[in-house]
């Protein structure tokens, strides 16, 4: 099926995205993954050629581009690459982190740090999760407790992407302990601020080029003027920008899923058995043929999603639809094409292990499939 989705303008971005990936990341693709983080200077590159942080206003040194489509061929592309892991910081940047200073941030904050997103020379993460309470926000102990024009920030976050590499945090804190939901504001810590300590770069079972970290807060004072909207709006913040995170994470399972698919038919044709082409066997062609058919459909879907989201007519339940159905299909993609390339699925030289353990963590980050059905099910009534 001819996907309509992308017009002559998205193609032409392509090219381009395609060629500084073959450029600056390819060549270091397995550097980058001993080492288990991407270097700063890879936001720095990417914000010089202009795919960094797209949607900032051009007085902000960005673009003003707000196409979610732009982002849908970055995640394409980069899974094409075999950048997953690489890339996922990059998409965390630009898709998560930075609508909270572009919505939500007065003037002031704007002018101070938009540019520096754009350009790559600040780094961005968010953090929400916590040692011990999962996808129950409303249960988080970190506390920033109001002295003056500072807030006195105490505490620790966990599994934070970009953690290392982060300047700006947007960091979700009670400002008023006694509440839950109600009493979560999110507050910006910048690099270099005394009390702010990271932890470990955490060791996982997949994603090793992305940088995940502990947090550590200890009598930070952060000034007000740090806060992002308004006291005890933290919660409704972060809910509101939960739609375009899940999308986001969907368009790399996707589209990782069809990179599996492509790696895949490629082995398949070339590796032979008992005399013959392994894909010519109808156990292959039959699971072939329902990997392409499920990623056709889930292309469709996500594609009418990011449609969606440029209307600003997304909604929570769609979005968690598309987070836990392609972040499931990712991994059942990667367990099926492993089996298809035999022992050689086993190895980590082959792009298809890297991928079976990269796609694990997806239907748990962002919100776990198990949430995503608990939103869905809710939206109906139940």
């Amino acid at each position: 099926m001819e996907r309509t989705i992308f017009d002559e303008e998205h193609e032409m971005f392509r090219k381009a995205y395609r060629t500084f990936l073959e450029r600056e990341m390819v060549p270091h693709r397995d550097e980058w993954t001993q080492a288990e983080i991407v270097p700063r200077s890879v936001f720095a590159s990417a914000g010089a050629a202009g795919f960094l942080a797209m949607p900032v206003p051009e007085e902000h040194g960005g673009a003003g581009i707000t196409d979610f489509r732009y982002s849908q061929v970055i995640a394409e592309e980069l899974c094409a690459a075999d950048l997953l892991p690489h890339g996922l910081g990059l998409t965390l940047h630009t898709d998560v982190c930075l609508p909270y200073f572009l919505d939500y941030a007065d003037e002031d904050q704007q002018a101070r740090w938009l540019p520096s997103i754009a350009s790559g020379e600040a780094i961005t993460a968010v953090a929400m999760t916590e040692p011990g309470i999962g996808s129950d926000l409303a249960s988080m102990t970190t506390t920033a407790i109001r002295d003056g024009d500072t807030y006195v920030l105490n505490g620790s976050k966990t599994f934070i992407t970009n953690g290392i590499n982060a300047d700006l945090v947007l960091v979700a804190a009670k400002t008023d302990p006694t509440q839950r939901h109600s009493g979560i504001s999110i507050v910006v810590v910048e690099r270099g601020m005394e009390g702010f300590e990271r932890g470990r770069n955490l060791e996982k079972v997949g994603m090793h080029a992305q940088d995940t970290a502990e947090l550590f807060f200890n009598d930070v004072r952060v000034p007000v003027e740090n806060r992002i909207g308004g006291e005890g709006e933290g919660f409704l913040l972060l809910v509101k920008n939960l739609p375009q995170e899940r999308l986001s994470i969907a368009l790399a399972g996707v589209a990782h899923a069809r990179a599996m698919l492509t790696w895949t038919l490629e082995y398949v044709k070339e590796r032979t058995a008992f005399g013959q082409p392994v894909g010519s066997f109808q156990n292959s062609r039959f699971v072939l043929a329902e990997i392409e058919t499920e990623v056709t459909i889930a292309e469709s879907f996500t594609d009418q999603c990011v449609l969606a989201l440029n209307a600003g007519t997304l909604t929570a339940e769609s979005a968690a639809m598309a987070k836990w159905w392609c972040t499931d299909l990712q991994k059942r993609v990667a367990d099926r094409c492993v089996q298809l390339h035999g022992g050689y699925g086993y190895m980590i030289e082959y792009p298809i292990a890297r991928a079976y353990t990269d796609a694990r963590v997806t239907s748990i980050y962002g919100g776990t499939s198990e949430i995503m059905k608990e939103i869905i099910g809710r939206s109906m009534g139940l």
